[in-house]
């Protein structure tokens, strides 16, 4: 990555700036690796004025997971005008395409050492809910009405995902079609069988 031009900036783009080339750096190395020396070199500033913007190292990386997670779900962003099951399609396979394109971040962020922070992991579960509320809030066109159970769920079906592209991403030994169609297929399938088993529940034995 080629320095940057120093430019004069708005204290606004400043930060945008150094967050985004940290976001970038990424693609090149893991979290704990993003120096805040690098960082300040690129963007052609001193290591100073890159902690008026950050309190610290460990802020300026929260704030570069924080951008990544935006990112992806600016790149996700369901298209209302489908029908369900096109828009769910179209948005798992953008979400399959940016994880592609983005490989080392993407495990970077959810295998790394950033993984076992908790402030990260509060930011994994932000991207995660809003993933999340995504898909909840269309369910009612599916004819599917959400409850408590179809919630956790949708969860458990964006661990699935997550656990499956990174699976996918190290060896890809079905074809980037495949896994869109079994990442779509199993939504309705985990969100249907919660709602059977909520029908089921009265005469399920109790422990």
């Amino acid at each position: 990555m080629e320095p940057v031009k120093r430019t004069r900036m708005s204290p606004d783009e400043r930060r945008a700036q150094l967050i985004d080339l940290g976001a970038r750096m990424l693609a090149e190395r893991p979290l704990e690796q993003v120096s805040v020396e690098d960082i300040a070199d690129r963007a052609g500033v001193s290591r100073g004025l890159l902690f008026h913007y950050f309190a610290s190292k460990h802020d300026f990386h929260l704030a570069i997971v924080r951008h990544a997670g935006a990112d992806m779900l600016a790149h996700t962003e369901p298209d209302p005008a489908l029908d369900p099951m096109a828009m769910l399609h179209g948005s798992v396979a953008a979400y399959v395409d940016y994880v592609s394109e983005n490989r080392n971040t993407y495990v970077s962020l959810l295998r790394g050492s950033a993984s076992g922070d908790p402030q990260m992991r509060d930011e994994f579960e932000r991207t995660r809910a809003a993933m999340a509320d995504r898909i909840v809030t269309q369910l009612p066109r599916l004819g599917i009405e959400p409850d408590a159970r179809i919630a956790l769920a949708v969860r458990g079906w964006i661990a699935f995902v997550e656990e499956a592209a990174i699976s996918w991403l190290r060896e890809q030994q079905i074809s980037r079609d495949e896994l869109i169609a079994l990442l779509v297929t199993a939504l309705p399938a985990v969100a249907l069988g919660a709602g059977a088993a909520a029908l089921l529940g009265g005469s399920a034995p109790r422990p």
